[in-house]
């Protein structure tokens, strides 16, 4: 007879529950809980997304399979689907956006000391976001086309571990600009994006705020040279200049100087030109910074391999997402974002919202539907990364 722990609950040991105990305290989340605990109800989800159950019958079904290992999963009792969707949706969304903080900076620190492959003492991040298509007559608040629903996350990974810290979800509409006016800069890190963040007004308040940012010029830029520094054609560095913005506009967005570095890519044969305010790195590493950036890609493809969220019509869909059994699907409020922001230390703040409504009534609604499910599943791909 095996008398050892089960494989969840060996994952489930590296979590720190003391910390999350005072978090449930914290916004009483256990108040007049009878059953189904704040505990139970995140085991409940984390073992959803590690074993792909695909709904609230499918997790009741697959836990009652093996009733007598409940109590050593840490259940107490049976898990109902009812119960769990009651939970989703009652329960306070900031204590699981608090968790999923506290486990970031856990695994972040892990990585401290991790080699990007550069002579770089800082902080290296990659902005891009990515849109997770839905289907509209399910997700009818997720606006993007008149026949498709859709979401976009905004992400800053952390190059050292490839660990997110700041998640923004909006619906598909929202320009990629606007993460910027969300982010809340580190003095000496390094923000590697693409062309879409270009705003000279924006990267001029990153540039203000002690940080650093690498993107691609557009064509249509209209600016001078000022200097040129001597660069070795043979490492496919064609120039490497200072540069002042003439535009009307774009010269009093951004007074300063900025370094322009044009590279002939040696694989594909492309031209491409690179605007940032770091004048100390040498050209390549400026380079050699933004093809890194890719690894962002990589998480995004993670992500939608392991996104719990389907296209077609399913009745138990409504059920996992929060909302009571029975209900129709149209009577879903209509939620529109929600940010998490990840700190790098334990002080910060560790999230923001950002709805829209009509009346304060229906931005409560927002908060508490939207806000309430998303974190879980953050903190569930968390989890499974580990």
């Amino acid at each position: 007879m095996n008398s050892g722990k089960t494989l969840f609950a060996q994952l489930m040991d590296f979590l720190p529950w003391s910390t999350f105990t005072r978090i449930v305290s914290r916004y009483g989340g256990d108040w007049r809980v009878r059953r189904l605990s704040c505990v139970e109800q995140y085991r409940a989800m984390a073992f959803a997304q590690l074993t792909y159950r695909e709904s609230l019958r499918d997790i009741e079904t697959c836990l009652s399979a093996q009733a007598a290992k409940l109590y050593a999963m840490g259940f107490g009792d049976p898990v109902r689907r009812s119960t769990l969707a009651d939970a989703n949706e009652a329960r306070d969304w900031r204590i699981y956006a608090e968790l999923a903080q506290r486990l970031i900076v856990q695994a972040r620190r892990l990585y401290n000391n991790e080699d990007l492959g550069f002579d770089l003492a800082n902080t290296v991040y990659a902005l891009d976001s990515t849109t997770i298509d839905l289907c509209l007559a399910v997700f009818p608040w997720g606006q993007f086309r008149t026949t498709k629903a859709a979401v976009k996350m905004h992400t800053l990974l952390d190059l050292r571990g490839n660990i997110p810290s700041f998640i923004h979800v909006s619906d598909g509409k929202l320009h990629d600009v606007h993460a910027l006016d969300l982010l809340l800069p580190e003095a000496g890190a390094i923000y590697v994006m693409d062309r879409g963040y270009v705003d000279f007004a924006r990267l001029h308040g990153l540039h203000l705020a002690g940080a650093f940012f690498i993107t691609r010029a557009k064509s249509n830029m209209n600016a001078h040279r000022v200097y040129s520094a001597p660069t070795d054609r043979a490492t496919g560095i064609i120039c490497d200049q200072t540069i002042a913005l003439d535009g009307h506009y774009t010269a009093q967005h951004y007074p300063e100087h900025l370094r322009r570095i044009r590279l002939r890519d040696a694989e594909s044969g492309k031209t491409l030109v690179f605007l940032t305010n770091q004048f100390g790195l040498p050209a390549a590493t400026v380079c050699a910074l933004y093809k890194s950036r890719w690894q962002v890609e990589l998480f995004f493809k993670w992500i939608k391999q392991h996104l719990r969220i389907k296209h077609g019509e399913n009745p138990d869909l409504d059920r996992r997402l929060g909302l009571r059994p029975r209900r129709h699907r149209q009577e879903a409020p209509q939620a529109r974002s929600l940010a998490l922001h990840i700190a790098p230390g334990p002080l910060g703040h560790a999230f923001r919202e950002t709805t829209v409504g009509s009346s304060a009534y229906s931005r409560r609604r927002q908060r508490h539907y939207f806000a309430n499910n998303s974190p879980i599943e953050i903190v569930c791909f968390l989890t499974g990364q580990q």
